[in-house]
């Protein structure tokens, strides 16, 4: 038996992809996975920062397509890149458990300490502005590339530092040194660390498959956070993020929407029920957009 995978090409890409591969081999060693490389839209334009591409599933409408055809039996995808609603006919099979959600800062001197006017670079809207709001005197810069060409540029002097998100470190095995954001300081992209296990709804043998993966913990969260990001429709314009865990019987999840400088911040934290994830995503979101989330938001569409 022959299963294809579908992946982006870049280094995280393939080590996410080969993750998922050595560990579904773990319990079906008479399978044979081939992966099959597909380019994005968001992997032939790497000159133009993502919020003025526009539109939502840069790096995954070309791999659902294939996906549709059936060229591919099930595509591998960082989950924060999958937008919040999905094309017909497909459904995320499962989820992983999730590695590290956080933003980390890579430089020779901490944040705080960079001199003022310092060069940073950021691939996200989410990121810069709440950078800027951390400090307003720094210049944040659009910064694009794979994360060997982001460190390559930091490492060159383009950049005083550079935020990455940690769970690529980790999956790259690379060794260097950072400093890790806490929640309070960088809220992180919706479904940031975890993967998603991509297929056709009718396709029960790799539904079926696929469950020995699944991590129903992360998936509750997960449930959670895209709720959240459905409710308030943003791409990757808008300044915005969520993350939610787990605590006993409660998920605690904290959002925040923000205007481009960073100037009109508004950050909430809730609690709900592990039976309703949903429930607490739509009730945060909601509840950011009466603070001034809603205008925001029509400021940032009208304008784009």
């Amino acid at each position: 038996m022959e299963i294809r995978v579908g992946t982006r090409g870049s280094k995280l890409a393939l080590a996410q992809t080969d993750w998922v591969i050595g560990r579904l081999k773990l319990f079906f060693p008479h399978i044979h996975f081939e992966k099959v490389i597909i380019k994005t839209t968001g992997d032939k334009i790497v000159d133009s920062p993502l919020s003025k591409i526009g539109g939502k599933g840069l790096f995954v409408k070309e791999i659902e397509e294939a996906l549709l055809r059936k060229e591919i039996d099930l595509a591998v995808h960082s989950l924060k890149d999958v937008p919040s609603v999905l094309a017909d006919g497909l459904e995320i099979g499962c989820i992983p458990e999730r590695e590290s959600p956080f933003d980390v800062w890579i430089s020779d001197r901490d944040f705080l300490d960079l001199p003022s006017k310092s060069r940073v670079g950021t691939s996200s809207l989410r990121r810069m502005s709440q950078l800027k709001k951390i400090r307003k005197d720094l210049e944040i810069l659009p910064l694009r590339g794979n994360v060997d060409t982001r460190l390559r540029k930091w490492k060159e002097g383009q950049f005083a530092g550079i935020v990455l998100a940690e769970a690529g470190l980790k999956r790259l095995n690379l060794c260097i040194e950072y400093r890790r954001f806490s929640i309070e300081e960088m809220v992180p992209a919706v479904g940031q660390g975890a993967l998603a296990v991509e297929i056709r709804k009718d396709d029960l043998k790799i539904k079926n498959l696929l469950s020995c993966l699944h991590h129903e913990p992360t998936e509750i969260c997960i449930r959670a956070e895209r709720a959240f990001l459905r409710t308030l429709e943003g791409g990757c314009q808008v300044p915005l993020g969520a993350y939610a865990w787990l605590k006993g019987n409660e998920i605690f999840m904290v959002g925040f929407i923000s205007d481009l400088e960073g100037e009109r911040f508004y950050k909430q934290v809730e609690k709900g029920e592990v039976e309703n994830p949903e429930i607490l995503g739509e009730r945060l979101a909601k509840r950011l957009l009466s603070l001034g989330g809603e205008k925001i938001l029509s400021e940032i569409y009208q304008s784009s």
